[in-house]
């Protein structure tokens, strides 16, 4: 395993469009639109609280100018009138907050749980060149501290925001209501305070987007190393890996330090021009009431009110800094969803040619015949490298095995991604039984040819649920057939649970040669037409890979199947050799009479033959 460098980490996934803004604005609107009936509510129960929160001070003011000197003439009333509204409005505005948060609350979670959805289906639907060039630390970066980051703002700080917002809003009608001369005064406070939050605007936009980027890089090599940990361990990669985090740990830390700057400048600012404004009104205000102007309660008013006017802005400077982090969070993300895949389904899918009658009454699993593959004229390249295939031609008729065998980089393995369609051709075309894949539906493609690659990658469950990924409908009896019929089920019984045994994490608990014989499994359940395999024996022992070849037999049986060979021993089972060299087909023939014969493949199997001896 390669621990990457600094340098190299820096992945062209993580650049983001010029409009990217514009972009993730869009995301949000969409995900909104369709809940904005709920938006209302939440705006209307808003409205409701907030404004009973401001008229409070306004009861105030009215009991000491006007209930508490008319209390003092024997009557009672207006006081008593005043503190009640007090205490009413008081209630509903508990009231209000209460059912504001529980809606606000709800609705956020509706719109994540759209969020991820929407993610986690798109990045399954990326072409594999997508996935080859990102790294599954990114997504998961996007799928995790991203996430996290925009739930939290949608969750807390947008109500806080709102709450804190309309609160200032209103209390700026009340103000000029009650004396708009000493409202001038408050108002005035604003003037600095909008040039100092467009500043710091642009600055913490920047400094969240290197938090974004930077966390992500720190959370792909956490996941390289987690996954890569037998060869750190093995090749003693730990201080050259602790020394990588270190640097990338260094960036998100320096990232983190410049946002948490550019608040405490924002913070510092907006809290001196409160105060200082704060202080002008008291003197102003007093000035007022000593000339007559204004009245002792509404002085009062104003201060209760300037507390509540100028608090808010903490809480909004705080919103401001979680908006910038999730704006940063949700243009990362809104990047992924605008990454259009290279391999998509057609507006006008075209079927494969139907079986005839006596093809079709093949029992499944029973190795119905396969469809004939051609290339004609295929061109490919990576990303405008060198071209691969160049100019590619060949026919494999319908339920023939042939065994591509080269060295590395001859070609073999981008052929097959061609069949498969993890790619597509640069020109030319593949076509199964004459109709180019590029006009089959993915469904329709992945019904009608499967790959088994080396890895033979489990997920978590159990052997059964590994199984039924070649057909998720399948039944336990069928589930249970097909391990018969690769030879899976004398390991399977001898289990305490059976089928039902959790295989652990990537099959931990299996052998390399009993996670071949599930993936075999699969493929005899999902009855496919084409067999693509990449050496299906390549990291097993002698024993295994006997076991492993005659389950190979099964599952090939009257299928097209294309097989990488990296061992000479699977050739045996072929119909067909193809030896290629860069991206060219050198020789063509059966086993045996290439064998026989004095190209690459006879030296190739003599050099075999001779390290058995």
């Amino acid at each position: 395993m390669t621990v990457p460098a600094l340098a190299d980490s820096r992945h062209d996934t993580d650049e983001l469009p010029s409009d990217i803004a514009r972009k993730a604005r869009r995301l949000l609107g969409s995900l909104v639109r369709p809940r904005l009936g709920r938006v209302v509510l939440c705006a209307v129960v808003s409205f409701i609280a907030i404004l009973a929160a401001v008229l409070d001070p306004v009861f105030v003011a009215r009991a000491l100018d006007l209930g508490l000197p008319r209390a003092m003439d024997g009557d009672p009333t207006a006081l008593w009138w005043a503190l009640t509204g007090f205490l009413a409005v008081t209630l509903i505005g508990g009231a209000g907050t209460w059912l504001n948060i529980r809606l606000v609350g709800g609705l956020a979670q509706d719109i994540m749980f759209e969020l991820r959805t929407r993610l986690f289906r798109h990045t399954q639907r990326l072409d594999l060149g997508y996935h080859e060039r990102s790294t599954s630390g990114r997504l998961v970066s996007r799928q995790t501290s991203d996430m996290e980051s925009v739930q939290q703002f949608l969750s807390n700080s947008i109500l806080d925001a709102i709450v804190s917002g309309g609160q200032m809003f209103f209390i700026a009608i009340t103000l000029l209501v009650m004396d708009w001369k000493l409202a001038l005064v408050v108002f005035a406070g604003f003037v600095p305070l909008v040039f100092t939050s467009r500043a710091a605007q642009r600055r913490q936009r920047a400094a969240h987007r290197r938090t974004r980027t930077s966390i992500a890089r720190v959370i792909v090599h956490f996941v390289e190393t987690m996954g890569g940990i037998r060869a750190v361990q093995a090749f003693r990669r730990q201080p050259a890996g602790r020394e990588t985090l270190r640097k990338e740990d260094e960036q998100y830390r320096d990232a983190n330090t410049d946002a948490l700057r550019g608040i405490a400048w924002f913070s510092g600012s907006t809290r001196l021009i409160g105060n200082v404004t704060q202080t002008l009104v008291i003197g102003i205000g007093a000035w007022f009431v000593i000339e007559d102007w204004t009245q002792v309660g509404v002085l009062a008013a104003f201060v209760l009110y300037l507390r509540r006017f100028y608090g808010p802005l903490d809480e909004l400077v705080q919103t401001f800094n979680l908006y910038q982090s999730a704006s940063a969070a949700l243009e990362k993300i809104a990047a992924v969803l605008d990454t259009d895949p290279a391999i998509d389904d057609p507006r006008t899918p075209a079927r494969l040619p139907d079986r005839t009658a006596s093809e079709a009454s093949g029992a499944a699993g029973a190795g119905a015949p396969g469809r004939a593959l051609d290339f004609d004229r295929v061109r490919f390249s990576y990303g405008g490298d060198r071209e691969v295939l160049p100019e590619f031609s060949l026919h494999i008729p319908a339920g023939q095995t042939v065994a591509l065998v080269g060295t590395t980089g001859a070609g073999k393995s981008t052929l097959v991604k061609l069949v498969t369609r993890f790619y597509d051709p640069s020109a030319g075309t593949v076509s199964l039984d004459g109709v180019d894949l590029r006009e089959l539906t993915d469904a329709r493609l992945r019904e009608s040819v499967v790959m088994v690659t080396q890895e033979s990658f489990l997920m978590s469950g159990t052997i059964a649920d590994n199984i039924r990924i070649g057909r998720p409908d399948a039944s336990d009896e069928e589930v249970q057939a097909a391990g018969r019929a690769v030879g899976l089920d004398p390991y399977v019984s001898a289990l305490p649970e059976g089928y039902d045994t959790d295989v652990r994490k990537r099959g931990g608990r299996l052998s390399s040669g009993q996670r071949q014989l599930v993936s075999f499994a699969r493929v005899f359940l999902a009855d496919p037409d084409v067999v693509v395999l990449d050496e299906a024996t390549a990291h097993l022992d002698i024993p295994s890979e006997r076991l492993v070849q005659s389950a190979l037999e099964t599952v090939l049986a009257g299928r097209t199947a294309i097989i990488i060979a990296h061992r000479l021993s699977t050739v045996e089972i072929a119909d067909r050799v193809l030896v290629m060299d860069a991206g060219r087909v050198v020789e063509d023939g059966t086993p045996k009479d290439l064998i026989a014969g004095t190209g690459r493949f006879a030296r190739l199997h003599r050099a075999w033959r001779d390290s058995l001896v």
